[in-house]
């Protein structure tokens, strides 16, 4: 048996995880195992969304998990890894400067990735199992600062499309609502027209949501459900939800901007199924790195 342990920082807008996987390699079968999961409360997207840049608070807090994250890896004996921005990362003025600072205070190297490769890490998970399913699947994942839509059939993405629409984005009122009718709604509605679609969630705020449903892994919420959710958290004020369903507390202010992209896309695409599968960009960037590997590619 050959044993490797790879690890992925996912720096979002909303958080910044770190995912370390211990890999199993045999002759017959390849085993990836969860060892650790970090997650700290660094909202990126309330600086860029707001101020186009992040702030020097924020970029010393990143530099501190970095730091943290490095030593953490150490411990672990990680033989590879990669630490990769998403959205808001992505539209920060100076974010060169921040992946330079991290650079030299941390040692951990940060590439940014476009909405379109975000696409490709969550495809390299168990996402398979839907992707290569004969029915229709529309996967959607809600980040802080965007959301990724795809259409997946018979081993195709027939269609894929990054918003910048997001839960801090929506929270922070840098984009309106108005935003899912007359541009998300037209889209949705075109490529899922005539076809009896599921949807596929990804994202911490419907992992959430399925975790507390009480539904067992493999099994579906419904459209009628996830919008009762979303009318129950909307009633409910930001201390209420901490209180009332031990939220974290950078969990119960955007859960509910987040459940109205994922009713509205739900509503749009006439799905009444939501599948929640235990996938994430971290996860897929340890498949793919390990992938990448076996091609002599990392």
């Amino acid at each position: 048996m050959n044993i490797l342990t790879y690890a992925a920082i996912d720096i979002g807008s909303n958080a910044i995880r770190l995912l370390i996987n211990t890999i199993y390699e045999t002759q017959e079968t390849v085993t990836f195992n969860k060892t650790s999961l970090v997650r700290v409360p660094i909202r990126l997207g309330q600086d860029v969304f707001t101020e186009k840049k992040i702030s020097k608070k924020t970029m010393n807090r990143l530099n501190e998990a970095m730091t943290a994250y490095s030593l953490l890896m150490k411990v672990y004996n990680v033989d590879k890894y990669r630490a990769f921005a998403t959205s808001a990362m992505r539209e920060a003025s100076n974010s060169k400067d921040v992946i330079d600072y991290i650079k030299e205070k941390s040692g951990i190297k940060i590439d940014i990735i476009s909405g379109e490769e975000e696409a490709k890490v969550i495809f390299s998970t168990d996402l398979k199992n839907f992707l290569y399913s004969d029915n229709y699947y529309l996967f959607v994942d809600v980040g802080g600062g965007s959301t990724e839509i795809s259409l997946l059939n018979k081993g195709k993405v027939h269609y894929s499309q990054s918003f910048p629409i997001g839960s801090v984005r929506l929270l922070d009122k840098k984009i309106d609502e108005s935003y899912l009718t007359n541009i998300v709604k037209p889209w949705v509605t075109k490529i899922t027209k005539g076809k009896s679609v599921d949807v596929v969630g990804s994202g911490g705020n419907i992992n959430f949501i399925f975790k507390n449903s009480g539904k067992k892994e493999g099994k579906f919420l419904s459209s009628t459900y996830i919008h009762h959710q979303y009318e129950l958290y909307k009633s409910l004020t930001y201390e209420e939800r901490i209180e009332k369903f031990n939220m974290k507390p950078d969990r119960a202010d955007v859960i509910v901007p987040a459940l109205l992209i994922y009713s509205s896309v739900m509503k749009f695409a006439h799905s009444t199924r939501i599948h929640v599968p235990k996938i994430g960009l971290a996860d897929g960037m340890i498949n793919l790195m390990y992938k990448m590997k076996n091609n002599n590619g990392i």
